[in-house]
């Protein structure tokens, strides 16, 4: 009987997160971007030596310094704190007070156990107890958490724990629904299958409103 051997990896299966912070080190800003790619340009070209790979080819010989900065200055910039976009606030002079909704915001992320895309959208909703916010802060605080390596569940709640913070409200909820290309290109490959999370603040534990905001998204539940 054939089994696979990922079975018997004591590390491979571990995909429990440990905290709703992504885990860094107390030294993870000490050298500056610039030093950061050099190193993982290293890196990378050990990696395509190591699997035998000829860097001397012109299609190959850019690709090291091309990943370096790529994860440095992009997938992996919502790292530095740096980036974190400014939530600018307002008051709500229009007395709205109602549910407001952003949906199908797009999520490109990476899964920090293979280090492979996490492509969805993110439906985020929040009820203002005086405060809005503008409408593009929402989605630029979803990229901004998104561009780490990172596991969805922790993904979701640091976008409601954000948007509690920026609009002083418990009022606020997210669901992600995405692909996750370690289990679509590799391990079972099933390209169909996609994993959906959510995290539920303040009015939104209630029933109705829950049922109402996924109603909005059109996400069937049964609780």
């Amino acid at each position: 009987m054939i089994q696979n051997e990922e079975m018997h990896d004591p590390i491979g299966d571990n995909h429990i997160g440990s905290s709703a912070q992504n885990p860094m080190r107390e030294d993870a800003f000490a050298i500056s971007d610039d030093e950061k790619i050099e190193k993982i340009k290293k890196d990378v070209e050990n990696i395509l030596l190591t699997l035998g790979m000829d860097l001397t080819d012109d299609s190959l010989k850019g690709t090291p310094n091309r990943v370096a900065k790529m994860f440095v200055k992009e997938i992996f910039g919502g790292l530095n704190p740096a980036r974190k976009p400014k939530a600018s606030t307002f008051d709500n002079n229009y007395k709205y007070g109602e549910m407001l909704v952003e949906k199908n915001i797009i999520v490109y992320s990476t899964c920090e156990h293979h280090l492979l895309p996490i492509i969805g959208r993110a439906h985020v909703a929040y009820i203002s107890n005086g405060t809005v916010i503008g409408l593009s802060k929402m989605n630029r605080i979803v990229e901004y958490y998104s561009k780490r390596p990172q596991v969805q569940e922790r993904l979701t709640m640091q976008i409601v724990q954000e948007l509690q913070q920026a609009l002083g409200t418990e009022d606020v909820a997210c669901v992600i629904d995405a692909k996750h290309l370690c289990v679509n290109s590799r391990g079972i490959s099933d390209i169909e299958s996609s994993t959906v999370t959510s995290e539920f603040g303040g009015k939104f534990k209630e029933a109705q409103c829950r049922r109402e905001f996924l109603d909005y998204i059109k996400l069937e539940t049964k609780f």
